[in-house]
């Protein structure tokens, strides 16, 4: 749940009362006009489609957090999200859709988040993990969902939502924008799973290999070739 900070400004105040409420606004009504199409590689079951999500952990590239953000906003999935100003405002956002946050990076209260995590998983629902967020690099997963997978020993699932037409910001993560009445692909890869004591680098490989797989897949989709 959302843990307001003591040593936020005025400003930073008021942009967490108004902003979020904003943001939904306008994906919700923006998501309105999107058109999903579902596409897996081959042998791969899609899920929130073919199944329902229990105790698993899900992984996406940060730059299609708003495309994600409404398409399983049904889920009420579980995410771990920084414990920065813009986590917080992210977190306040995400709850609007109807998930669940827990606050910890890989800098700032990591061990906390995965405890926490581990408790969702045990409750029996699905945690996320935007895979190379909060800063980057991008397309690089960081250990987080790996060392719960091992911790918990839940398979991790890794998808990627494409839209055919997008603003694409100059940040880091190349965040998009779907357009409206746009398609976006969901795009599923692999599955990657972790066993106690294995490599977690050989399994940070595989699932970035997997999230690139579906993000290529779902360009690919519609006629765009490689990025």
């Amino acid at each position: 749940m959302t843990t307001p900070r003591a040593n936020f400004s005025l400003l930073q105040h008021l942009t967490l009362a108004l902003a979020p409420r904003v943001v939904w606004l306008i994906v919700t009504v923006l998501g309105w006009t999107w058109r999903f199409e579902v596409i897996a590689e081959e042998g791969v079951t899609p899920a929130f489609q073919g199944f329902t999500p229990g105790r698993e952990i899900y992984c996406f590239w940060h730059q299609c957090v708003l495309a994600c953000a409404y398409y399983y906003r049904s889920t009420h999935a579980t995410i771990l999200i920084s414990q920065s100003f813009d986590g917080e405002l992210i977190t306040r956002t995400l709850e609007l859709f109807g998930y669940r946050a827990v606050r910890g990076s890989s800098s700032r209260g990591g061990r906390e988040g995965l405890l926490a995590l581990r408790r969702v998983l045990d409750q029996g629902t699905p945690a996320i993990f935007t895979a190379d967020g909060p800063r980057g690099p991008i397309y690089r997963t960081k250990l987080g969902p790996l060392k719960l997978a091992e911790l918990t020993g839940a398979p991790i699932g890794a998808f990627h939502l494409e839209p055919e037409r997008v603003w694409m910001l100059g940040s880091w993560d190349r965040f998009h924008v779907p357009k409206p009445f746009t398609r976006i692909a969901v795009s599923w890869g692999r599955w990657t799973q972790v066993a106690e004591g294995d490599d977690l680098e050989i399994c940070r490989a595989a699932l970035d290999d997997s999230l690139e797989r579906a993000r290529q897949r779902a360009y690919a989709h519609f006629g765009k070739g490689t990025a």
